[in-house]
């Protein structure tokens, strides 16, 4: 292959990576911009609800740094929903017997309900979202974020 063939595929590759990486930064700002709304009226929102799922979805209380872990976002950031989230009732602080300055969160009965009532909301706008959209393509798209997100983890690991 002659070089300029190489520059050439090379720069359409750079191309499309980078204008998936654009395409991921807007539509996340779209998501928890759609995200908030939706779960609003549950007095949510957006960051409080990925908080609360975290949590559900380990199935056990979590610290802190593993909400941030499993979140892919900053410990502060999740320190600040938290504290929000347990002066609203929505999450229960445990002594954590590993670490006495690092609590662990339990959803409350509340917190459980209010979850429960967002992924409800959720359901019926991923439906909507993914309608015209065939299994094969929404398994194909999340195959190559959940690829780049490794590929990320990586570089960010070492």
């Amino acid at each position: 292959m002659e070089r300029t063939q190489v520059l050439e595929r090379d720069s359409r590759f750079i191309d499309v990576v980078t204008e998936i990486i654009l395409s991921v930064f807007r539509l996340n700002a779209q998501l928890l911009e759609q995200g908030d709304r939706l779960v609003k009226p549950l007095s949510l929102t957006s960051a409080r609800w990925q908080v609360l799922g975290a949590i559900a979805m380990a199935g056990e209380p979590q610290t802190a740094p593993q909400i941030a872990a499993a979140m892919g976002v900053t410990r502060q950031g999740v320190q600040k929903q938290l504290n929000l989230a347990v002066a609203e009732g929505l999450i229960d602080p445990h002594p954590n017997p590993r670490h006495q300055r690092s609590p662990l969160h339990a959803l409350s009965a509340r917190g459980r309900a209010a979850y429960s009532d967002a992924m409800a909301l959720q359901s019926v706008w991923a439906k909507s979202l993914g309608q015209g959209l065939s299994l094969a393509e929404l398994q194909s798209a999340r195959q190559v974020l959940c690829a780049l997100e490794h590929r990320l983890s990586s570089v960010n690991a070492s």
